[in-house]
């Protein structure tokens, strides 16, 4: 789905990335890498191969579009270090786009080993009038792309049935991202009336109307 905010164009993917064409950046958010082999090494039952999901999810996305940085939108590992630290420094090395994390709550281990990948750090971003962060947050005059709540909605349909999707949670002056990763649940939000919902269906993402 291609949306405009403050006159930038930006492409919406069901994967639950968006492309800020003018500035050939990709945004993620949430990708919490690590929790899968967290979850493992505590006895869930979930296939080995899962933990590859997102690496597959992320270079598809990448052969998409024409896309110079990638700005992950925080909690890019999940908590300590694990097997999946060495998967995703084999990644990086494919990739030849710069790489920047703005910190969420779970970043939690040593800047040096995102910096001995060459990934640089910060707080937050703001570029023109947009502040890029991991929490959602205000800021007179500025637009905030964020994650951290990994936002998800629930649809009523006839006879009892509903419909839980995660979307991309957008208000006048904020836009929150999903959660890119897997196994990374979803909080439930309700839309207020200048709120706008894009879901995030099978192969298309789909506005939902109040």
């Amino acid at each position: 789905m291609n949306i405009t905010i403050n006159n930038q164009n930006f492409i919406l993917h069901p994967c639950g990335a968006a492309f800020w064409e003018e500035k050939k950046i990709l945004l993620i958010s949430d990708l919490h890498l690590g929790k899968i082999a967290h979850f493992r090494k505590h006895g869930m039952a979930i296939p080995e191969k899962a933990v590859h999901e997102n690496f597959n999810r992320l270079n598809a996305i990448l052969q998409l579009f024409d896309v110079e940085t990638i700005i992950f939108l925080g909690d890019l590992f999940h908590s300590k270090i694990n097997n999946e630290w060495d998967f995703f420094e084999d990644w990086t090395k494919t990739v030849t786009q710069q790489l920047i994390l703005v910190e969420g709550n779970h970043d939690i281990i040593s800047k040096k080993y995102y910096t001995d990948l060459n990934i640089e750090i910060y707080s937050e971003i703001t570029i023109h009038d947009f502040l890029l962060t991991h929490h959602p947050s205000t800021r007179e005059n500025f637009f905030n792309l964020c994650g951290h709540i990994h936002p998800g909605i629930k649809l009523k349909g006839l006879g009892r049935q509903f419909l839980s999707l995660s979307c991309f949670f957008r208000k006048p002056d904020q836009m929150i991202f999903p959660a890119f990763g897997e196994f990374t649940g979803n909080f439930y939000l309700v839309p207020e009336e200048n709120d706008k919902v894009y879901v995030l269906a099978k192969d298309e993402v789909i506005e939902i109307k109040r």
